[in-house]
């Protein structure tokens, strides 16, 4: 499908390629069986921390969100509009985020010198600049090795797609392809977790007891990161299936989908909440395409109706479950879009001064960090890029992001070691 707003770049043409190898890496709320009182569990559970990324794909325009600028020559035809924060601002396109602001906070300095899409993606989601010499884990797998307990059936690597959906991401780099995503493709269960019709359940049981002896068996003579990577992905499948469930929307109850809408954003959104009440570790749902050099001003006015009214609700939900406080949410893009507004009536690809939106586990609530100039043209104050946003993401969950991972016996940094967090956006 040819996007006609955008700069018809390969990004916008077709997925990503995704290939079949297994189902992911675990997450969930294993062992919770051990403690008999309810209450202990129920306390250990809410202590467990969570990830939820929102990727606006293509590069959604932060003048007419997070950081308008309404009145100037780069503001467009959009007002500012007073949120439940007093002094904080945000564009009339999201009244429904501006009742929510008081559990967010905008970090409003973001520089990472990027205009390309592909680059700027890998940057927001690695925390690295993209090179030849090396492969970086994308956050989702650093918060699934991180975070997620090894025995539960869901995988700790989710992502939420429009289209397409149930094979594996490449993704997790040298973590392995135990952390690597599985996509939902327009929020369905993953491909091939149903048993079929003609394989009884005994079949099933008797089939694959003779797998585990035969792998058993090979595994004590030849033992690789491949072989155990196999035979990990057979396992999680057959725990996955068991746990199908926990993937149909549809069983939410009717007044939450009708709350949340009957649109393909807003049941992404819902699916969301389901998985990480469910124990999954870190979702991230996608909302596309941002990338508007045609039209921008017709497209957010349609674009940011579906993902006001959704995420709103997604955080006033989270906030009122008690959830907050151990799920963080992110809200990012690979860049922003050029104050200029060119002749077709569009932004083009800025990455100089744009914002991403943080929210819950340990982020503070209701602040707006850093400061873009009377234009929106470059950051005057609290200047932070893509691996400082990294650094504050994993801290703000617990995670010491300066710690290194073991992998085959080498320490390997888990952030940027030449970076930092940004100490003034946690508590």
């Amino acid at each position: 499908m040819k996007c006609t707003y955008s700069c018809n770049g390969a990004e916008h043409a077709m997925a990503r390629r995704q290939f079949l190898a297994g189902i992911a890496a675990s997450a969930g709320l294993g062992g919770l069986g051990v403690f008999t009182s309810p209450l202990a569990a129920e306390q250990l559970s809410s202590r467990r921390k969570r990830v939820v990324v929102f990727n606006m794909h293509g590069g959604l325009s932060q003048l007419e969100s997070w950081d308008p600028k309404p009145g100037t020559e780069t503001g467009g035809p959009f007002r500012s509009i007073e949120t439940s924060v007093p002094g904080i601002r945000i564009s009339e396109l999201l009244p429904e985020v501006a009742r929510q602001m008081h559990h967010l906070c905008l970090v409003r300095g973001v520089n990472t010198s990027e205009d390309d899409h592909g680059k700027g993606a890998y940057m927001m989601l690695t925390g690295r600049r993209q090179t030849p010499a090396a492969d970086y884990p994308y956050l989702g797998a650093v918060c699934a090795k991180a975070m997620a307990p090894g025995d539960s059936p869901l995988p700790g690597h989710i992502v939420i797609t429009p289209g397409g959906g149930g094979g594996r991401g490449a993704d997790s780099a040298y973590l392995g392809p135990r952390y690597s995503s599985i996509a939902l493709g327009n929020g369905k269960p993953p491909q091939n977790t149903t048993r079929p019709g003609q394989v009884t359940e005994s079949i099933d049981s008797a089939r694959n007891d003779f797998r585990k002896r035969v792998s058993d068996r090979f595994l004590s003579r030849r033992r690789t990161a491949v072989t155990e990577a196999y035979v990990y992905s057979y396992e999680q499948a057959a725990k996955l299936m068991s746990k199908r469930d926990a993937f149909d929307v549809s069983r939410e109850p009717a007044r939450d989908q009708d709350r949340y809408g009957k649109y393909d954003l807003a049941r992404h959104c819902l699916l969301a909440r389901r998985l990480l009440e469910q124990g999954a570790t870190f979702v991230q749902v996608s909302h596309s395409n941002y990338d508007t050099h045609n039209e921008n001003f017709n497209f957010h006015i349609e674009q940011l109706g579906e993902f006001d009214h959704a995420f709103a609700t997604f955080v006033a939900d989270l906030a009122e479950r008690g959830m907050l406080d151990s799920t963080l949410i992110v809200v990012l893009s690979e860049f922003g879009r050029t104050p200029n507004i060119n002749l077709y009536y569009g932004r083009d690809h800025w990455s100089r001064a744009w914002t991403v939106v943080m929210a819950g586990a340990k982020v503070q609530r209701g602040i707006a960090h850093g400061k873009t100039n009377a234009k929106g043209t470059e950051v005057v104050d609290g200047q932070v890029d893509h691996a400082n946003l990294f650094h504050t993401y994993l801290q703000a969950v617990g995670v010491d992001s300066t710690d290194n991972f073991d992998v085959e016996g080498r320490d390997v940094p888990i952030a940027d070691p030449a970076s930092r967090l940004i100490k003034q956006v946690l508590s």
